[in-house]
């Protein structure tokens, strides 16, 4: 007999910075998905989907290292040599949908969309190649008032997911304001374009490096607790001094400036419009400290912040800080057409809204599993189908067994599906007319005050028998119980 040559077998492993995603934590995204969605409709806006690939150049390059199609990318050549794309956020993608489709459509123009985005970035923790985002934008209408309900969209979505009052904040800022510091600062013209992208990218850091960081981003560069060193924008230190002054200087201290007059402007009426439809500024604040990295944005830019912290399963503070964004992105279609088309978007990242949500005071608990019927006797496998079929068609989940194990290992089964409850009728139920219904979840409890094996048989907790016709009457009962 020949031996399996070892050597060729694939290595099981998962692509660095991709994650697996399992049945509880996929229920709790349709959950929030779903919450999010009807906000999103409650504001009138229309499902769009477009496809997860596009041409490179179709999606423009926003990200760093915009010389190499595959940096901050995911990019290759088809049959014909067109370099492609995975998407990196679903607003480029809407801006060619516009472009192509723009005639028929109505103005403005008000879609959401949701799903995975790709970013071929430096992975860390909690920080993926894949996420999913959930957008809404307008297209097609150019005052601030735009700006305003997607900031309220924002806000109201937060709360619609259980995030109380006082734990976020929307803070609102504008890219004129640091358009008008970049100029000032000497920073105008194509040759400096890169050096301003460096710049904002630095600035949106801010939350998380702090001043000191991101003077190191301006400079010369940072070299982060890896070793990894992060090439600066290299500005001199006065031109750092002007940028790291301008973020913590209050916004009216720039309302006389000319260079950030339109700025200033376009914020104080989105804070007069969201304080007239009841947003004060616990809710909506301005805050110029705000600097969304991508490049295509041309006014006021939002950030969904929460502000609370908890503690993760070591004991550790956490704060997850931003959790969506967005801003007015005018020049996007433009890329297409030629013509300016106003624009405005918010995207939430619901991976990482869902992980926060997560570790909110009150843990919602894991999800229930099936039901599951045990199989007692292998000669009456189709008698517990029947039982199966009938729990389905009540709307219950449910599922007989399938394995070749006996009841001990099916027990466990059960419990590694967070299974409510398990069925069970052996010969002498079978003869009686009645299943014995397990309540796995109180008989945990109780089997924890139990001390032997012996007391636990005797016992035998959360256990009890029913007649078949009150089967699902019984089961519909138990999961209301332990879903309250």
């Amino acid at each position: 007999m020949s031996k399996v040559n070892t050597s060729t077998r694939p290595e099981a492993r998962l692509a660095k910075g991709f994650r697996d995603i399992e049945a509880a934590e996929l229920r709790g995204l349709n959950d929030m998905t779903g919450k999010i969605r009807d906000v999103y409709e409650r504001y009138g806006f229309e499902a769009l989907e477009t496809p997860a690939i596009e041409y490179t150049d179709a999606l423009g390059k926003f990200l760093p290292d915009q010389d190499r199609p595959n940096a901050g990318v995911f990019s290759f050549q088809d049959e014909d040599e067109q370099w492609m794309s995975l998407r990196y956020d679903l607003t480029a993608p809407l801006a060619r949908y516009v472009a192509q489709n723009f005639q028929g459509l109505p103005k403005p123009f008000r879609r959401y969309a949701f799903g995975n985005v790709y970013r071929n970035e430096k992975p860390g923790p909690g920080r993926f190649r894949q996420f999913m985002q959930f957008d809404a934008d307008t297209v097609g209408a150019e005052g601030v008032a735009a700006d305003a309900e997607m900031c309220m969209l924002a806000a109201d979505t937060l709360e619609a997911l259980g995030v109380k009052r006082g734990d976020y904040v929307i803070k609102v800022s504008s890219r004129k304001l640091l358009d008008g510091l970049l100029s000032a600062a000497g920073l105008e013209g194509d040759e400096n374009a890169a050096r301003r992208l460096t710049v904002l990218r630095a600035v949106d850091k801010l939350d998380r490096l702090g001043i000191e960081g991101v003077s190191q981003l301006l400079g010369k560069g940072r070299k982060d607790e890896s070793g990894d060193f992060t090439k600066g924008a290299d500005l001199t230190p006065a031109q750092t001094m002007g940028v790291i002054g301008f973020l913590e200087r209050p916004i009216a201290e720039s309302a006389n400036d000319p260079a950030f007059r339109a700025g200033v402007d376009d914020l104080l009426q989105l804070q007069k419009i969201c304080a007239a439809a009841g947003y004060d500024e616990t809710r909506i604040r301005l805050d110029q400290t705000v600097v969304r990295g991508l490049e295509y944005y041309t006014g006021p830019v939002f950030e969904a912040e929460l502000t609370f912290e908890v503690k993760d399963d070591e004991g550790r503070p956490v704060r997850f800080g931003s959790v969506g964004g967005g801003g007015r992105y005018d020049d996007l279609v433009a890329r297409f057409t030629g013509e300016k088309v106003p624009a405005t978007g918010f995207s939430i990242g619901v991976s990482r809204l869902q992980a926060a949500l997560s570790l909110i005071g009150d843990k919602k608990a894991k999800a229930l599993g099936p039901v599951v019927v045990l199989v007692m006797d292998k000669a009456e496998i189709a008698t517990y189908q029947r039982m199966t079929q009938a729990l389905r068609n009540a709307g219950i989940r449910a599922e007989m067994y399938l394995g070749s194990s006996g009841m001990k290992a099916q027990m466990k089964y059960a419990d590694k599906r967070n299974s409510p409850c398990v069925i069970i009728q052996g010969s002498d139920e079978r003869a009686k007319g009645e299943v014995t219904i397990k309540d796995l979840i109180e008989g945990a409890k109780a089997a924890a005050a139990i001390k032997d094996n012996k007391e636990w048989k005797e016992a035998r907790p959360a256990q009890f028998s029913v007649s078949e016709a009150n089967l699902i009457q019984e089961v519909h009962k138990l999961i209301k119980l332990h879903q309250e």
